[in-house]
């Protein structure tokens, strides 16, 4: 009795097959990532005015926005939070991103101190040093 040959029919090579499912999930990622950062700045808010305001340059650090709309709600990543959530949320991303991380304050030029006064206790609270707020550059000089 003869034994069978194997014979290969094609020549081996490489499976590109999982590679191109990873660089689509890849892709995808980013994609909505890049989404959901730029829905926190399209949120309608009539910015304070600042002659002094720094062009925003560091895109490493990583960075809480916080929006607090007229009516003293605050929208994290579009999502409404209440106050007694803000220091938990706080504490939970300064675990998961460091302890350099910034928080970004975006409201109204008209409201009140005290909607803006919570966040930035809540801030403190957490640990976290680095707060800054949102304006727009004045042209003119003084506001």
């Amino acid at each position: 009795m003869q034994i069978p040959r194997y014979q290969p029919v094609r020549k081996p090579g490489f499976n590109m097959t999982p590679m191109i499912d990873v660089v689509f999930l890849l892709i995808i990622f980013f994609l909505v990532s890049s989404h959901l950062q730029k829905q926190e700045t399209q949120q309608e808010l009539d910015l304070p005015l600042a002659s002094s305001a720094d062009n925003d340059v560091d895109q490493e650090t990583p960075r809480v926005t916080i929006n607090i709309l007229d009516s003293g709600d605050f929208l994290v990543s579009g999502r409404p939070i209440t106050k007694a959530q803000l220091v938990p949320m706080l504490k939970a991303v300064r675990n998961e991103k460091g302890e350099d991380i910034e928080v970004r304050i975006r409201s109204s030029r008209s409201a009140p101190w005290s909607k803006i006064e919570p966040v930035m206790l809540s801030c403190t609270q957490s640990g976290i040093w680095n707060v800054g707020f949102a304006v727009y550059r004045d042209a003119g000089g003084s506001p």
